[in-house]
């Protein structure tokens, strides 16, 4: 196993923390990202290519990557600058770029607007709840998360976070009067500590789920595009985006062993497929 070196970088707003297995100098890098999900969640995956130069962050906002000034919303948009930040202050690009959940909805920004420091992304599972043909009604569901998280606090807001990401199939127009899920069925804390700094419900939700791909732009550069969904999330919300975002594409999804986070091996108790998912991603990347 490569040794981890771990740096800094500051950007407007924020000083990153960032990782690197391996030398530089060996391309194409291979960046593993998420959203709100920071470096902790790849270590599994960074092991099945220490033939690579694997790089991991936090974005800005989780985990050791830490912002200056008010919390306030971010977009895909603003993790796409802090993405080109650091591959420029590697001179690391052109990148290949393996994107997880919101990750993937940023590195479908990134491509979009600096496509030069990009050779290969694989976007697995975008929640781009914007483009689904049930988007108000989506869009709704993740208003009332962001509502509930700002007027209860974390535990009420998750619970409703996590009932949401495993429903399956079109969203109903009255969802959100189904009776809300009880904090404790997840082990979250049912009393509110008051703060409303949580990366995920505070930070990036909103912006993530609504954010409008620049289609037009990834058409030129959809040959370097690859989607991902997992072979155990029928359509859920986030399979189901990586599914519209194909279609617009004119790209096939293809399919990666397990569900949402199969890649993981047990950094959150919830492990995946890891073996399978990196030999998936070995064979897409070339």
């Amino acid at each position: 196993m490569p040794e981890v070196v771990t740096q800094t970088l500051d950007v407007p707003g924020a000083t990153l923390t960032y990782d690197v297995r391996g030398d530089l100098a060996n391309r194409p890098v291979l960046l593993l990202i998420g959203s709100p999900m920071g470096a902790s969640g790849f270590p599994t995956l960074a092991s099945h290519f220490e033939d690579r130069t694997v790089v991991t962050y936090d974005p800005r906002g989780v985990e050791r990557s830490v912002r200056s000034g008010e919390p306030t919303e971010l977009s895909p948009d603003d993790h796409a600058a802090d993405l080109a930040a650091l591959i420029e202050h590697l001179d690391a690009g052109p990148v290949d770029i393996f994107a997880s959940s919101g990750g993937a909805v940023n590195a479908l920004a990134l491509s979009a607007q600096r496509p030069d420091l990009i050779n290969k992304v694989v976007a697995h599972e975008p929640p781009l709840a914007g483009i689904l043909p049930d988007s108000e009604a989506a869009l709704a569901v993740v208003q009332d998360m962001y509502d509930t998280y700002q007027r209860d606090g974390l535990g009420p807001g998750m619970a409703k976070f996590i009932a949401f990401v495993g429903y399956d199939g079109e969203v109903p127009a009255d969802y959100t009067q189904q009776p809300a899920p009880d904090p404790a069925m997840f082990g979250l804390p049912t009393e509110d500590d008051g703060s409303r700094s949580d990366a995920l419900l505070g930070q990036n939700l909103r912006g993530c789920t609504s954010y409008q791909p620049d289609f037009d732009a990834l058409e030129k550069t959809k040959d370097r595009i690859v989607v991902g969904v997992g072979e155990e999330s029928g359509n859920q919300l986030a399979a189901r985006g990586g599914k519209a975002v194909a279609e617009r594409l004119g790209l096939i999804p293809v399919t990666f062993p397990s569900g949402h986070g199969g890649f993981l091996g047990n950094e959150y108790g919830q492990p995946g497929k890891p073996t399978e998912f990196a030999a998936t991603l070995r064979e897409v990347l070339g």
